[in-house]
């Protein structure tokens, strides 16, 4: 058993900074590199991908970077975990197969996980008596069933540990929780008992904190942002954790952003409902047990961390085609910015109704007033705004009447409120809607696979 092993985050989301996977394995020793690439939305875009082209529906990002960072893993002994294979990570496995042997690589062992993409399996699971009704409608997914465009199980930690007992330098999942990925090298390397769940709480309370990036080093800070030093070269978090469940949360020495208590804490209110029940597939843990020291030098310890046994249920993340959007701006200046945007908002509304237009939804932003706090908005002085830009978004599953939406932005400009500019939308072609459908399954009805391809 290893005294201790260094995690590096490398992705908070697909899109991330592309070089801190590189810089994560050049700056600093490393024991594993984990990438999450995955959310609910990224998920109908892989699947989509797919469905045009057999060999696509991952993280196109990956072989390229792999380009960068493989030749350094293999000589440092850094192994790689990620969930960037999407809805085809054979596909993924594949493609880093390819690139490993243009280098002259020959010896490369990838674990690839299997089995959280049911969407060929919903009937199947309906007769068994699972209804995956909607957790937060309680809807039946019968009424969405056609639609489907992706459908996968949140597996936890435990099929990445048989990747690496298989031997991998590499395990590609699809759709694994975040935390997992962090979860599954502490117990590889220290032989825990997945039913110690204090243990598999510590664990995934690491993977939460480094599950965002630089999020838990400086990045998205709301405390004292302004005095994160050297943002544009921000480190990314690493954990450095200990057989006891205890870690530090840590980045190389030299980079920016700051890793302290407030930027530690701070992650961890991230996407938390119940903090004593933050429920995964490996526990429940439980975050009003954490503790943590800063010990300075951007180092912040956390222990004493305690959780319950896992659920019998896998989450399913579904997501379904759900008619049609468009959007378009006009921005007004000074004076009376804010009155004119209105107005045009008014007309704009007048003449849709005058149609008989059909929408489930017409929004309407005023930037630079309203768009990020809504009502909550504070009232502003009028003839001090230098400018407003008027967004209006519709959403139906009536063609037409979106299509038709966009050819009445563009009138306004002659025919509504004066100071107009910033047109932008024009006619736009309505592009698919695609909406979130959360349900449980029973752990029983669904098993992860491990697949390996190597050279």
């Amino acid at each position: 058993m290893k005294e201790k092993i260094r995690i590096a985050s490398g992705q908070g989301f697909w899109g991330d900074l592309i070089d801190a996977p590189y810089q994560q394995v050049t700056k600093g020793g490393i024991d594993y590199l984990v990438m999450d690439y995955l959310a609910e939305v990224t998920m109908s875009i892989l699947q989509k991908q797919k469905n045009k082209n057999p060999k696509l529906g991952y993280a196109k990002d990956i072989p390229e970077l792999m380009k960068r960072i493989l030749p350094i893993c293999k000589e440092k002994g850094i192994k790689v975990i990620t969930n960037g294979g999407g809805v085809n990570p054979i596909a993924c496995a594949e493609a880093v197969i390819d690139v490993a042997k243009s280098l002259g690589i020959n010896q490369l062992k990838v674990a690839v996980v299997l089995g959280d993409d049911i969407k060929d399996r919903i009937d199947e699971i309906i007769s068994s008596g699972c209804e995956l009704n909607n957790m937060d409608t309680h809807d039946s997914i019968k009424n969405i069933k056609d639609k489907i465009l992706s459908a996968n199980v949140y597996f936890g930690a435990v099929p990445i540990v048989e990747g690496l007992k298989a031997g991998a330098d590499i395990v590609i999942t699809g759709r694994t929780t975040d935390t997992g990925l962090t979860l599954a090298p502490m117990i590889y390397e220290f032989g825990w008992d997945v039913k110690n769940y204090d243990l598999m709480s510590a664990g995934t309370i690491a993977g939460h904190i480094l599950e965002c990036g630089a999020q838990s080093s400086g990045g998205n800070f709301l405390g004292d942002w302004e005095s994160i030093p050297d943002m544009a070269e921000v480190g990314f978090p690493i954990a450095e954790a200990f057989p006891n469940g205890e870690f530090i949360i840590t980045k190389h020495n030299g980079t920016g952003g700051r890793v302290s208590y407030e930027t530690v804490a701070e992650q961890l209110l991230y996407e938390i409902g119940n903090p004593k029940e933050y429920i995964t597939p490996d526990c429940v843990a439980d975050f009003t047990s954490i503790k943590l020291e800063d010990l300075g030098n951007d180092r912040v310890r956390v222990f004493n961390i305690s959780g319950e046994q896992a659920t019998k249920f896998y989450k399913v993340s579904c997501s379904y085609a759900s008619g049609y959007s468009s959007s378009a701006t006009l921005t007004y200046s000074w004076p009376q910015a804010l009155t004119k945007a209105k107005s045009a908002d008014a007309i704009l509304r007048k003449r849709l109704q005058n149609l008989n237009l059909k929408f489930e939804e017409i929004r309407t932003e005023f930037v630079g007033y309203n768009s990020c706090h809504g009502p909550l908005s504070v009232k502003l002085d009028e003839d001090n705004i230098n400018e407003i830009m008027l967004r209006v978004a519709v959403r139906s599953d009536d063609y037409y009447s979106v299509e038709r939406f966009g050819k009445e932005i563009a009138p306004l400009i002659l025919t509504g409120p004066p100071s107009v500019t910033g047109f932008a939308g024009g006619r736009p072609k309505p592009s698919d809607v695609v909406a979130y459908w959360p349900a449980l399954m029973p752990k029983n009805l669904v098993e992860p696979k491990i697949k390996i391809v190597e050279i």
